[in-house]
């Protein structure tokens, strides 16, 4: 895989003749909407067949696995090198993919979920059906998730039921402290959690509660040790999604009541929200800076062992319209495919933000207003799977599976082979 980045001038025809490579198979692997239009800055993915590294004066085996993330002994059984100490300079080696888990959040159900999880199902370890809502009598709404769940069987995924403390105006900390201050409704809401995983073949729990107060931490520590014993006794993973820290002491109700070394001991993985720094209520930003999601993992490793952590990555964009008033300016969330085709249709050049790791243009509307959009391209999911191999993680988790977002599934494939169960 090679990534091409548009310069002025240049046409699709021109860019295969470049690469030797079809333009079909540009068009497929890209989804572009319409060949004939590229945009300045656009990043293109090229497939090509393999990948390969010529060896150069003065390395080594140990080092070239290390460059790409990959055990030494699955490189050695790769090549089917004899003896691990002898190769020569201009020796072609095909590198292996390392294996990750990744997970998906899906909020669609009913059949065009199904139809979701069945397209995206192959990427996938996990897929977490988002959500079902606690109630504070520890009852739990009911969602249409059974065409979800068939296609996650048929693709080989492992479903997971996921909880939040979600209310009629989004996470609502006296809900979470209804359920958090009392054992009595604790039971019961976990009780009902296993039946709905007995009766509809969920594997997993994954507890989503944010805005917890910062006087319920230790409450929701007892209730994570009790639901991790009552998960892990009847044969079922539990994970959890902590917000972006990066310090145990990091103030505010988002942050305090999510014990990152308790998360760590007792989940069997954590999902780490590493996304909405460019939020809707916010100034024009970067949804993931790579700067600052590895601020976030310069902690969290410290607290949880990297083999436990999903990293997530955001398969959305914002559109902003200018100029930002703060308390009064709400960016639009759009998908990374529309986000393309707004560039197109206003013929906007792309730039690539070096320290966020990300690319954004500007446009004005048929309105003469202007806006600012940052996405997510081939470059920036690159960037954040590299992150993934220089920590170690697990693996990444995204938000969310609904949004199309053509261009990750091809980035992910290049690097890694995804653990199925």
């Amino acid at each position: 895989m090679i990534i091409h980045v548009v310069k002025k001038g240049e046409t699709l025809w021109y860019i295969s003749n470049l690469y030797q490579v079809s333009m079909d198979q540009i068009i497929q692997v890209n989804q572009l909407d319409n060949p004939d239009l590229l945009m300045i800055g656009q990043a293109l993915i090229i497939p090509r067949m393999g990948r390969f590294h010529i060896v150069r004066p003065g390395e080594t085996l140990w080092l070239i696995s290390r460059r790409y993330g990959v055990h030494l002994n699955d490189l050695i059984q790769e090549n089917g090198i004899i003896n691990p100490n002898l190769i020569y300079p201009g020796q072609m080696l095909r590198i292996p993919r390392p294996t990750i888990e990744t997970n998906g959040y899906l909020i669609r159900m009913g059949e065009a979920g199904g139809q979701i999880a069945r397209n995206i199902g192959r990427h996938l370890t996990y897929l977490s059906i988002f959500s079902y809502q606690v109630q504070n009598n520890g009852d739990l709404t009911v969602l249409n998730d059974e065409p979800v769940l068939s296609a996650a069987f048929d693709t080989d995924t492992t479903p997971l039921i996921t909880i939040t403390n979600i209310a009629e105006r989004g996470f609502s900390s006296e809900l979470a402290h209804g359920i958090l201050s009392n054992p009595e409704v604790q039971d019961k809401l976990l009780e009902n959690i296993l039946n709905i995983m007995r009766e509809k073949g969920f594997r997993g729990l994954n507890i989503d509660f944010e805005y917890v107060l910062p006087e319920d931490r230790e409450n929701y520590n007892q209730f994570l040790r009790k639901a991790a014993d009552r998960m892990h006794a009847n044969g079922y993973l539990i994970s959890t999604a902590l917000a972006p820290k990066v310090s145990a002491t990091q103030e505010g109700v988002l942050y305090e009541a999510h014990d990152y070394p308790v998360h760590g001991q007792l989940a069997d993985f954590v999902v780490l929200m590493t996304y909405e720094w460019g939020w809707s209520g916010g100034p024009p930003l970067a949804i993931a800076p790579i700067n600052s999601v590895r601020q976030v993992l310069d902690y969290a490793v410290t607290a949880i062992p990297p083999s436990k952590i999903l990293m997530g990555i955001p398969l959305y964009g914002r559109d902003w319209k200018l100029p930002y008033v703060r308390g009064t300016s709400i960016a639009e969330t759009i998908t990374l495919t529309e986000a393309n085709r707004r560039a197109a249709r206003y013929g906007a050049q792309i730039f690539y933000n070096d320290l966020y790791q990300s690319p954004y243009y500007y446009y004005v509307d048929e309105n003469g207003a202007r806006h600012e959009v940052w996405f997510e391209d081939a470059r920036s999911y690159q960037a954040k799977y590299d992150t993934v191999k220089e920590y170690g993680l697990r693996g990444v988790s995204y938000w969310q599976i609904g949004a199309p977002a053509p261009q990750n599934w091809p980035v992910l494939d290049f690097n890694f082979r995804v653990r199925k169960p």
